[in-house]
């Protein structure tokens, strides 16, 4: 174990006294030339004197070292054996791994674990990272019945604005209510009024609450509200050395178009774009995409958001570090931690879509992207830009360019702001600035996991239904939200009876009276709500699956797909391939206009196995309860890509997904880790395997950074800390790292080489010659001769000669000889046609070249024979 890596938690003074406590931190942090600021020293000396700690701070003033410190004493309890774990919390699986191997760094693997839903590394350690459900659904199912060393005595809850969101703010809320003998930090640069908070807590705990609050930033930012051209504000801004310029918008196809619009700028000279090609050295940049974002970083310009490849933001995020971009035009995802220094926050607009209309940013929102502007050590002060709309602007241009020419001026015609938009003002400008945020307000939720995880507790003494009753009379909804609730659990707790999950008992009270009382009949599995809750039913439903059938392996992979969450974007876009493809098949059938839009309601994304697992869901929920509130959601892109033998590439450009390929590589790696998962022994045959395999190399081949810190999570090693963070240089920072050769995995490539064969099946189905040429012309199979070879089986079956459905797909239809001539770099592959009658007399042969495989990154072959028997 590294010196560095274990340097906090060697920096332990073997004591829990509050001054000895803060007086070994104040040196390790010194020791690190970190002083801390005058709120950082309040907030921990509150903190190590036990306290609970409300820091609402500017972003940059340094929240994280504060959390560092509460851990630090947190685990000295721990090892004296007078406290138990702290657990940070965050609202994204990303920043809690991202907090994860920070924490690894300084105080050991050891000493830290974590747990996202999707992973679990280390779950008993001492010092625990977490998304908030996680924690929400412990403190429900425990309540504060954990002592010793398994006990939460410290919460340190990150990004606590969260708290006031309408989908997830019941998980900031849950352990302020059922852990009264936790200690909280609460931490957030936009809190607003926190006097509830600390009324609430107060009460609740009976420990003290320190308010540790500063209006004074380490790099104080100025406001501008701007009525030049957005190119003259940011040429301006570049040349004045007021850059990194972090230009704000509210949709990622809006952040590349404004890069692209700045190509026509010099946003760098020649030898800082000279300095920025250096620094990408081989950097893979894939097409589509990747070629765009290429051109842009050459030119000086950054793209960042959340649709992105992790590599192509990591590559964003280490040029900007480096000083090397003046310009990242993104989306509001930097108000949510992003590691991207920025001197200058460029607003474009203060309205946004909020999934329901377009409104005006509040003054949370405003200022949590404002204050990302300034950077801690390298500026003394930070600029926040806010354009006025563009219909503003150009009325200006045309104002000034009359000049005092009272005909000219009369002649303006003034531009109005589009119909319909939401308009905003200086005068908006200058309430957002002037305005602190919003006061949090509650969203509790009640639902039937929660429910079921507070009547657990009868498994530890407690009486349920009064930790349930306190918890719908506690919670800080008004009262007439708190009836709504009341209502929701009579009606989960009906359906749970119905179900025979619990049956009414009589309960002795300390006081000798029986009441009526809830008793749980089955046994709960003890983590139903903290992972994936639909693995389960993944696992279940694979019994319906017919292991001989020839889609099974296809038929596995849908099971597993309708447990995953939607990749939004990619399933509307197969809707519209769907659509359009069903426009043109109803017009060449005569249908008119208005029978064809009837018609297309009913098109929709694939959904494979729908029929079959949505009655068998819904007799799981019956004797499952706690998946109620769960919803099943068949669809098919792996299966998709498997079915069209795409690459990751061929399937952006056919899905048109260039803008949202990260949307669907995050999807593609967690399929993969289902396959990995949640296959059960039974069904992981070895096309299945294959299969899984083939997804692997598929998303590595993509973009390896989303699997290696999986694996990474499952094994971290504190002597590779240094590695784990990236501080190597860009060329071998999860970007142009050593490729793993497509032949790497044989197993994977038996897939690629699969598919291979199967495109040209496909095309040869549609008579598609062209296309077929295109392929294999080089090797004297143009379109005319593909015409010769296939033209007598077309005569000889009809229309409908060749397969391509799940028979035809069949891996019993490819044979595969791994070596030509003693030489196993070279392949012979069959590919058997299907027809109508099952006669498989017809055939594709080719000889694939592996060595010229692993140079292109993709199969190589060579067709050498196509006809009959």
């Amino acid at each position: 174990m590294s010196t560095r890596t274990a340097s906090l938690a060697a920096a332990l003074p073997g004591s829990t006294d509050p001054d000895a406590l803060f007086e070994a931190f104040e040196e390790w942090a010194a020791g690190r030339d970190l002083e801390l600021y005058p709120a950082q020293s309040e907030a921990l000396m509150e903190l190590v004197s036990g306290q609970h700690v409300i820091l609402a701070t500017p972003t940059g003033s340094g929240k994280s070292l504060v959390a560092m410190g509460a851990h630090f004493a947190a685990l000295a309890a721990f090892q004296a054996g007078r406290g138990g774990r702290t657990y940070y919390t965050a609202p994204l699986k990303a920043l809690v791994s991202e907090k994860f191997f920070a924490l690894v760094e300084v105080f050991g693997s050891e000493n830290v674990g974590m747990m996202t839903g999707d992973s679990s590394v280390n779950p008993g350690a001492p010092i625990i990272c977490c998304t908030a459900e996680i924690l929400a659904n412990v403190a429900l199912r425990d309540g504060g019945s954990r002592t010793g060393a398994d006990a939460i005595s410290q919460v340190v809850m990150d990004e606590f604005h969260f708290y006031a969101d309408p989908q997830r703010g019941w998980a900031w809320q849950v352990p302020l209510l059922e852990l009264p003998g936790t200690q909280f930090l609460l931490m957030s640069a936009t809190l607003g009024d926190t006097s509830f908070f600390t009324e609430d807590l107060e009460k609740r705990t009976g420990r003290d609450v320190a308010l540790v609050t500063s209006a004074q930033r380490p790099v104080p930012l100025n406001f501008e509200y701007v009525l030049e051209p957005l190119g003259e504000v940011v040429e301006d801004l570049v040349h004045t050395h007021r850059a990194p310029v972090y230009i704000v918008h509210f949709t990622q196809k809006d952040a590349v178009d404004r890069a692209q619009s700045l190509l026509s700028m010099n946003v760098a000279t020649r030898e800082e774009k000279a300095a920025i090609a250096d620094e990408l050295g081989d950097f893979r940049f894939s097409s589509g995409f990747g070629r765009m974002l290429s051109k842009f970083l050459r030119h000086g310009v950054g793209v960042h958001h959340a649709g992105m490849l992790p590599k192509y933001r990591r590559v964003v995020e280490r040029l900007t570090q480096r000083g090397l971009l003046k310009v990242v035009c993104g989306t509001d995802t930097l108000g949510v931690g992003i590691n991207v220094p920025i001197r200058t926050v460029l607003f474009t607009s203060l309205v946004k879509y909020d999934g329901e209309r377009m409104r005006h940013l509040t003054a949370r929102e405003f200022h949590q992207i404002a204050g990302r502007a300034g950077r801690a050590g390298f500026d003394t002060v930070g600029d926040v830009l806010v354009m006025a709309p563009e219909h503003v602007i150009e009325n200006r241009k045309l104002v000034q360019k009359a000049g005092d020419d009272p005909k000219k001026l009369k002649k303006i015609v003034r531009k109005k702001a589009p119909e319909g938009s939401v308009n905003w003002t200086d005068k908006t400008f200058e309430r957002l600035r002037d305005s602190e945020p919003e006061a949090l307000t509650s969203h509790f939720t009640v639902n039937h996991a929660m429910v079921l995880n507070v009547l657990a507790r009868s498994e530890h003494g407690e009486d349920p239904v009064g930790a349930l009753r306190h918890l719908l009379t506690a919670n800080h909804d008004n009262e007439t939200a708190k009836a709504k609730h009341v209502r929701q659990v009579f009606r989960i707790y009906r359906s749970l009876r119905q179900a025979g999950i619990v049956e009414k008992i009589r309960v002795r009270g300390d006081d000798g009276i029986e009441r009526p009382g809830v008793r749980l009949v089955v046994d709960l599995p003890r983590d139903f709500a903290l992972n994936q809750p639909l693995s389960p039913f993944a696992l279940a439903a694979q019994e319906l699956l017919d292991v001989e059938s020839p889609t099974h392996a296809l038929d596995v992979v849908s099971v597993l797909e309708a447990t995953l969450d939607d990749p939004r974007q990619v399933l509307y876009a197969q809707e519209r391939a769907a659509r359009g493809e069903a426009i043109g098949a109803l017009k060449a059938e005569g249908y008119e206009y208005e029978e064809r839009m009837a018609m297309l309601e009913d098109v929709t994304w694939p959904r494979p196995l729908e029929e079959l697992l949505t009655p068998a869901f819904e007799s799981y929920k019956r004797g499952n309860p706690w998946v109620s509130d769960q919803e099943l959601r068949p669809k098919a892109v792996v299966r998709d890509m498997v079915e069209r033998a795409s690459t990751f590439s061929e399937y952006v450009s056919r899905y048109q997904l260039d803008r949202t390929e990260g949307v669907l590589l995050r999807y593609l790696a967690d399929a993969y880790r289902a396959m990995r998962q949640t296959v059960a022994a039974e069904h992981r045959t070895e096309e299945v395997e294959e299969l899984t395999e083939w997804l692997g190399e598929l998303v590595k081949g993509t973009d390896s950074s989303l699997l290696d810190e999986w694996e990474r999570l499952a094994n971290p090693v504190d002597d590779d800390a240094d590695t784990l963070v990236g501080d190597g240089p860009l060329s071998g920072a999860g970007a142009s790292e050593q490729v793993r050769p497509v032949t790497g995995s044989l197993r994977a490539f038996r897939v690629l080489v699969r598919n291979a064969m199967f495109r040209r099946v496909e095309l040869a189905s549609r008579e598609a010659y062209t296309a077929l040429g295109a392929l294999d012309a080089a090797d004297g199979w143009d379109a005319d001769a593909w015409a010769d070879a296939l033209d007598p089986m077309f005569e000889e079956y009809g229309d409908d000669a060749i397969g391509i459905t799940g028979a035809a797909r069949s891996p019993r239809l490819v044979e595969m000889a791994e070596q030509v001539d003693g030489n196993s770099r070279r392949w012979a592959v069959r590919q058997v046609l299907d027809d109508p009658d099952g006669d498989h007399a017809w055939h594709i042969r080719a000889i694939v070249d592996l060595d010229a495989s692993d140079e292109a990154g993709e199969v190589v072959l060579h067709i050498t024979e196509v006809g009959s028997l």
